[in-house]
Parts: C-alpha cells; sequence; structure tokens
C-alpha cells in the first residue's frame, strides 16, 4: 500500500466514462443579457439560445425558456444562463434527478460581475464552470459548496480527478462532513490511486487493509475487489476490469447483465469497477449486448474474428469455432480489451451466455 502524498507512488489511472454530455449552452433573456451571452458563448464554445426578439439570423431561438429548458436541460453537461437565480431556479426545478445526473447549472447577472454556481457544483462541473464564466466576465465566482467554501478536497471531486467511479454516492455526504468537522478520513488505498491535493494529506490516515477501517469513522475504500465495508464508507472504483461476453443470439439484456454480475461475484469483483463488455465483431446486433452494458454502466467494445483468433486462450471452444470462427470469444476478448495474458476469471457458463473476467494492466 502507498501513500499518493509520496513521490513515485502513483500508477497511471484509466479515465472514467461519463454519462454526461460535455456540450454547454449559455441562455439570455435581456439585450444587455444578450451581447454578455454571445461573447461567453464564444469563449466556452457552447450554443447559444436567445429570445427570438433578440436572436440574430442563424442563432437558436426560443419563444418560452420554461419550455426551451423542459427541452433539452439533460441534452447539456452544463448550462449558464444571464438571469435572474428565481428565474432559473423555477425553469429546472421539476426537471431534477439527482447530483449524479443532473447538468451544471451557472447564473450570472447580466454586468457579469457574479457567476453563481447553483446545481450539480462537484460532479456536474458548475464549480468549475462558474470560475470559467467569472474569468471571461472578470466577475467573482460564486461557490458555495460545503468543501469549497472551507478550502477542503471533495471527495466526489478527488474521485473524478482520479478517474474512479464512485459506487456508493450517499456516502460522499458523510466523508466530506467529517472533513468539515476537522476529522482524519481512514483510507484504503493499495494501488495509491486516489490522488491527495498537496497540503491536505495531514487530513487523511492510510490503513494497510479493509477490516482496518474503523466503523463511526469517516472512510474511504478505493479498490475494484468487493470485500467487506464498515456501514458509511465511500466505495470508490478504479475502472480495470473487462468482461469478454460472448452469448446466444436473441439473449436479453437482463440475463447478460446477471450472468455477468455472477462472474464478478465469484471473484469478488466489484461491478462498478466493470470498464466495458467485449465480443465478438458478429455481436454487434445483439441488442442484449448494448442493454447489459446500458444496464452495467460499461462501454461495449467488439473486436474483429481475426484479432481473437489470434489470442492464445485457456480454454477454447469447438462450439465457438463452429459458429462465429473462432476458438474463443469471451476469453480472448477480455484478455484483447485489456492487453493481459491472464485471467481473472476464466470461462463460465450459464445456458444462453459465456463471461470471462480479466484486469487492464
Amino acid at each position: 500500500m502507498g501513500n499518493p502524498c509520496e513521490p513515485g507512488t502513483g500508477l497511471p489511472r484509466p479515465r472514467v466514462t461519463q454519462d454526461r454530455t460535455q456540450r454547454t449552452a449559455v441562455h439570455a433573456l435581456t439585450p444587455q443579457g444578450a451581447r454578455l451571452a454571445r461573447g461567453l458563448a464564444q469563449d466556452l464554445h457552447a450554443d447559444l439560445y436567445l429570445p427570438r426578439k433578440l436572436a440574430a439570423p442563424g442563432e437558436r431561438a426560443f419563444d418560452s425558456l420554461p419550455e426551451l429548458i423542459a427541452d433539452i436541460f439533460h441534452e447539456y453537461g452544463g448550462h449558464v444562463f444571464v438571469a435572474a437565480c428565481g428565474i432559473v431556479v423555477r425553469c429546472v426545478a421539476k426537471l431534477l434527478r439527482g447530483k449524479s445526473q443532473d447538468p451544471a447549472v451557472v447564473v450570472l447577472d447580466q454586468m457579469g460581475r457574479h457567476a453563481v454556481s447553483l446545481l450539480s457544483g462537484h460532479l456536474g462541473g458548475a464549480n468549475d464552470l462558474a470560475r470559467r464564466a467569472a474569468a471571461f466576465t472578470g466577475g467573482a465566482a460564486v461557490i458555495t459548496t460545503g468543501t469549497d467554501s472551507a478550502g477542503l478536497p471533495s471527495l466526489d471531486m478527488l474521485a473524478r480527478d482520479s478517474g474512479l467511479a464512485i459506487e456508493n454516492l450517499e456516502a460522499v455526504k458523510t466523508v466530506n462532513a467529517g472533513l468539515l468537522a476537522g476529522l482524519v478520513v481512514q483510507v484504503f488505498d493499495p494501488e495509491s490511486r486516489l490522488m491527495i491535493p498537496a497540503g491536505h494529506c495531514e487530513r487523511f490516515e492510510w490503513v494497510a487493509a479493509p477490516h482496518h477501517l474503523e466503523p463511526g469513522r469517516p472512510a474511504v475504500a478505493v479498490t475494484w475487489r468487493a470485500p467487506p465495508l464498515p456501514a458509511g464508507c465511500l466505495a470508490l472504483r478504479p475502472r480495470v476490469v473487462v468482461a469478454g461476453v460472448g452469448c446466444r443470439k436473441g439473449v436479453p439484456g437482463e440475463e447478460i447483465t446477471q450472468a455477468v454480475r455472477q462472474a464478478c461475484a465469484a471473484k469478488g469483483v466489484a461491478p462498478a469497477s466493470l470498464a466495458a463488455l467485449a465480443s465478438i465483431e458478429a455481436k454487434r446486433g445483439e441488442p442484449g449486448l448494448w442493454e447489459a452494458a446500458r444496464m452495467l454502466g460499461t462501454e461495449l467494445v467488439f473486436f474483429p474474428a481475426d484479432r481473437l483468433g489470434a489470442v492464445k486462450a485457456p480454454n477454447p471452444s469447438a462450439q465457438a469455432l463452429k459458429h462465429m470462427g473462432v476458438k474463443s470469444v469471451c476469453e480472448a476478448s477480455a484478455m484483447l480489451a485489456t492487453g493481459s495474458d491472464r485471467l481473472l476469471l476464466a470461462k463460465t457458463k450459464t445456458k444462453t451466455v459465456t463471461v470471462a473476467l480479466a484486469l487492464s494492466l
């Protein structure tokens, strides 16, 4: 186990695939606000929306801001409004789904003096978006999230910046509250994946094993494994496991998902650590694979038969060779996707699905 505050202990980290789009929209309501919004949209490489009476030819025009936002709110990763906060709150209130899904919302006054991070400050990136907007206008970013106000690192931001998936989002509040209360956060991080900013290391205490995490104290576990953890412990998962999948034609996504989850359970792998499902190119048209990837929150990758045929999988199959033209689908695709010559879990079978697991190098 390493301490990431010490030099030389960091490991390469995979990027976490985010469900949120990276597109940003800028909105304004008044002539002065429209002038500010045009420049800001250009600076942010954002889409601009203006009232029809203010929109120039070629610009996106709207007749009703509430109706517009109802249509496009979740199509964007961030929204910047040059408008009153009250108007914006009334527009978005009925559209909110939760902090893990809502886009960033930033509100500016039409003079550009204040850029208020209104919604999804951390995970959605509204705090960063407010700072960018303020830098353009020469105003001040108004950040009200507790850890930022106290000059402390927030665990959801640390997870994002470290390329880690948050398994139990509700625990972020518990750990952040511990930091705000002046408590030291326990960290189990055997591969030194959580990046702690310089100057804050004294707020964290590293432990050598998950059973060393003391109940009742704020705690973080950073691991692709799924050991028992104390209540309230924040589980952060590196996306480092790939499930190679073979399936019969027409298998529902739920069956594939269940088979993958059973494979993970057999090796003590946290499903949130799955980076991708992998299969043969001939299965690209299987709706069940796409549905399983959606249900598991992973990417879906396919490999052509010639590349899979070049992999020396440990359990070749005559059936796979007969029907797919290769000796292995699930094992070979898992190994190929991770660049590994070893499997975490060899081929397992249900009546309709085969699954193998491999760990990224």
